[in-house]
């Protein structure tokens, strides 16, 4: 057979990246995105695209086609209540009607949906505990991110609790969780980068000269999920870290 070209080899791996489901129900899927995979297409999202490239909708529309009338704009994002980077991994709430979509919006508008993420950062962040409160706008000609920026700035706080500060490769790291208070685009990696200890891997706001590129992505990992569901049940789900976040982290003797 003769081999596949690059391009082939891309969305053939691509297409593999199916998201796996932690909990589903009538009203809502829980799964567990892998890094790699983009949310959805759209017009504004500048990231490189293939028109052959599967997204996380066009799954969510082949195995529940029903939610293609779900959400606020479900042409280009049916069912999309929140969204992870493309290199960012891990849980996200996936509404499969429109009633349980509005439900999931307010919460998410009212900051009543937790959520916890693993991230890995060059230096060491010296207080066990950290909130940024930064505002985060647009910069100019760019679709970057930055705390310097006053356009279209928007209020946004990340609470940090350090985790583990441990050195590799002779480079000192710290393994935090980080608690965003706000939904802001990139706000986890524009506020750890404005206190100059960027996320490993970042391409947009880390350091030129990654020094573990054998991660392939970013260390970014949405780890939980905490809500009340539409009965005032509170609910609490994780996803686990992925096998090559895991290896880098074996290398410290850090388990997970």
């Amino acid at each position: 057979m003769a081999p596949f070209s690059f391009l082939l080899k891309i969305n053939y791996i691509l297409n593999m990246m199916n998201p796996k489901i932690i909990s589903k129900n009538k009203d809502y899927l829980i799964i567990n995105k892998p890094a790699g995979l983009l949310v959805h297409r759209s017009v504004l999202n500048r990231e490189d695209i293939h028109p052959e490239e599967k997204t996380l909708t066009d799954w969510l529309l082949k195995k529940y086609p029903k939610i293609k009338n779900v959400g606020d704009d479900p042409e280009n994002r049916p069912g999309i209540v929140h969204r992870l980077d493309r290199e960012t991994s891990g849980v996200m709430i996936i509404p499969l009607n429109q009633k349980t979509f509005e439900y999931f919006k307010k919460n998410f508008q009212k900051h009543e949906v937790k959520k916890t993420y693993l991230v890995l950062v060059y230096g060491t962040v010296r207080s066990d505990r950290v909130v940024i409160n930064k505002p985060i706008g647009i910069k100019s000609g760019t679709t970057k991110r930055s705390v310097h920026s006053s356009k279209m700035s928007k209020d946004a706080i990340t609470e940090l609790e350090v985790v583990e500060r441990f050195e590799l490769k002779g480079q000192g790291l710290t393994l935090l969780r980080a608690y965003p208070k706000t939904g802001r685009t990139h706000q986890i990696r524009v506020h750890l980068a404005s206190i100059h200890c960027p996320v490993v891997g970042d391409k947009l706001y880390g350091r030129k000269n990654d020094m573990f590129p054998e991660i392939g992505r970013q260390f970014l990992h949405a780890e939980e999920i905490e809500f009340k569901d539409m009965n005032g049940k509170e609910l609490k789900f994780r996803a686990g870290l992925p096998t090559e976040l895991k290896k880098l982290l074996v290398q410290a003797g850090i388990t997970f």
